[in-house]
C-alpha cells in the first residue's frame, strides 16, 4: 500500500492574481514543473480565471472572491488586492483541509507574490508555501530600498530631484522608483507584502543570471531563503495559450510579406491606457517615419472610443498596406518573426523578457509599477534599447521610430540584443543556469515535501 502511495504525483496548489501579466508565468510554471512529473491544481479567482480548456493537463480550482473588482476595473489598487486576499482565504484553506481528510495530501504551495493570504493557509494545514515575483529582480531590490531612502530623507522627493541618480541604487534615477508621491500609504502597504517574503519556504523568480546576476545574489543575501531564477518562463515552458483577449494569429501572413527586420511591432500591455491626443500622435508619428508597422490597439484602451474610431482622418489611406491594426497579437510569434525588427513596448516583464528572448531591440514608454525600472535596465545596463518619455508629439515618434529602425544606433542594439538572445538561450540549455534552477527547485520541492510529511 506504501508503495502505491508513493507513486502518485506529488501534487502542487499554483494560486494565480488576476493580472495577465502575472498569470501568463504562473501557468508558464505550472507546465515547466508539470514537465518534472508534478500534478498541478490551479486555484484562481473568478474574474480573469483560465480557461480548462486550454489547459487539459491541470485541475482547477475557482475561489469564491466576493469582492468588487472586476475585468473592467482596469489596473488594482492596494484596496482591491486587500480584497481579493480576504475572500479568497477561506475556500483554499477548506479545499487544503478536505484534501488532507482524503488522503490526498498537497505538496505545497506557490502563489503570486499579491496572493500574500496562501502563505497563511500553508503555514495553518504545514504545508511548503514558496512565492512567485513575475517581475525582475532589480524592481524587488528597488522596492527593499524604500524604507532606507524614507529613513534618510530622500522620500518624499522634490521634482528637482526627478533624474538624479538614487544613492546605492545605481543606475536607477529617483523618477524610477516604484514610489506614489501622492499615496505613500500604499506605498508603505506594498513594502510591508514584499518583505514578508522572508518567511516563505522559497521564492521563485521568472529571470536568470545572464540579465541580473547581482540583483539575484543580493536579494538572496536579504531574504536567506532558496531562490530559484528560472526565467525566461516562456522559453523554460511550452504552454498553450494564456492571453485573457483572443490573439489575431492572422497577423502572421501579413508578416510573411515584409522584409526582414523591417516591421516595428507596437503593443502598450493589457493595462495601458491612452488619451485621443496621445492616440493621434501616435498614429501619425507611426505613418510619417514610412517604416512598415504592426500595432496592436486593444479595444477600450483609447479614452472616449470603442476601437480606433478616433484614428485621425486620412491616417489609413496614408499608410496603405504599410501598417497593420489589430486588437491583439499572439506575441512571443510576432517577436519571434524574422520581419520584426523592434518593439515599442510599455516595458512589461513579459514583454521584455519575450523580447529579449528573441534579441529584438526596444523603444520603451514605461507607465507604472515595475515598468520604469525594467525600462531603465533596458537603457542602461543591457543597452538594447531608449526611452521615448514625456508627452507623446508625433516628430518624437517618428524620429525614435527611424532611429531604432534605419539608424547605426539601432543597429548596435540589435547587436547587443541578439547577443543576449544567444545568452539566455543558452542558460536554459542543459548546464545553464535557469536549466540549473529549474532541477534544483523540484529537488527542493521533493525534499521539503518529504520533511512536512
Amino acid at each position: 500500500m506504501k508503495k502505491q502511495e508513493d507513486r502518485k504525483p506529488h501534487r502542487l496548489v499554483l494560486v494565480l492574481f488576476p493580472l495577465q501579466g502575472h498569470t501568463t508565468p504562473m501557468l508558464q510554471l505550472g507546465y515547466a514543473l508539470h514537465s518534472k512529473g508534478f500534478a498541478i491544481t490551479i486555484a484562481h479567482t473568478r474574474v480573469n480565471s483560465p480557461n480548462p480548456s486550454n489547459h487539459p493537463h491541470f485541475d482547477f480550482l475557482p475561489l469564491s472572491d466576493d469582492t468588487h473588482y472586476s475585468d473592467k476595473s482596469g489596473t488594482p489598487n492596494i484596496y482591491d488586492i486587500e480584497s481579493i486576499n480576504l475572500n479568497c482565504k477561506a475556500p483554499l484553506q477548506e479545499f487544503l483541509e478536505l484534501q488532507k481528510t482524503s488522503h490526498s495530501q498537497v505538496d505545497g504551495i506557490i502563489h503570486d507574490s499579491l496572493m500574500y493570504f496562501a502563505a497563511t493557509v500553508a503555514n495553518h494545514v504545514q504545508i511548503p508555501n514558496l512565492v512567485l515575483r513575475t517581475s525582475t529582480a532589480a524592481f524587488l531590490q528597488a522596492y527593499l530600498a524604500l524604507p532606507r531612502l524614507f529613513a534618510e530623507g530622500y522620500i518624499p522627493f522634490q521634482d528637482s530631484m526627478l533624474h538624479e541618480l538614487v544613492p546605492r541604487l545605481n543606475p536607477l534615477r529617483f523618477k524610477d522608483l516604484p514610489v506614489s508621491r501622492e499615496n505613500m500609504e500604499d506605498t508603505m502597504k506594498f513594502i510591508e507584502i514584499a518583505r514578508n517574503f522572508k518567511s516563505s519556504s522559497a521564492m521563485i523568480m521568472n529571470t536568470m543570471d545572464c540579465l541580473e546576476q547581482l540583483p539575484l545574489f543580493q536579494l538572496q543575501q536579504h531574504f536567506q531563503v532558496p531562490l530559484f531564477g528560472i526565467g525566461p518562463l516562456s522559453k523554460v515552458a511550452s504552454a498553450s495559450s494564456t492571453s485573457f483577449l483572443e490573439e489575431e494569429s492572422s497577423c502572421i501572413a501579413w508578416l510573411n510579406n515584409q522584409t526582414a527586420k523591417s516591421v516595428l511591432y507596437v503593443s502598450k500591455g493589457s493595462l495601458a491606457m491612452s488619451d485621443e491626443k496621445e492616440f493621434t500622435e501616435t498614429a501619425w508619428g507611426l505613418a510619417n517615419s514610412e517604416q512598415p508597422f504592426l500595432w496592436v490597439v486593444r479595444p477600450g484602451s483609447v479614452s472616449g472610443s470603442d476601437w480606433t474610431e478616433l484614428l485621425p482622418r486620412g491616417f489609413l489611406e496614408h499608410v496603405g498596406e504599410r501598417g497593420l491594426i489589430l486588437k491583439w497579437a499572439p506575441q512571443k510569434e510576432v517577436l519571434a518573426h524574422s520581419a520584426v525588427g523592434g518593439f515599442w513596448t510599455h516595458c512589461g516583464w513579459n514583454s521584455t523578457m519575450e523580447s529579449l528572448s528573441e534579441g529584438v531591440p526596444m523603444i520603451s514608454s514605461p507607465q507604472f509599477f515595475d515598468q520604469k525600472v525594467i525600462a531603465r535596465y533596458i537603457t542602461h545596463v543591457w543597452k538594447v534599447g531608449f526611452e521615448l518619455d514625456g508627452v507623446l508629439e508625433r516628430g518624437d515618434v517618428d524620429k525614435s521610430i527611424r532611429r531604432l529602425m534605419t539608424g547605426r544606433e539601432g543597429d548596435e542594439m540589435r547587436q547587443r540584443a541578439i547577443e543576449l538572445k544567444h545568452m539566455i538561450n543558452v542558460s536554459i540549455l542543459e548546464g545553464g543556469s535557469s536549466y540549473n534552477s529549474l532541477n534544483d527547485l523540484t529537488e527542493f520541492l521533493l525534499t521539503n515535501k518529504i520533511q512536512h510529511n
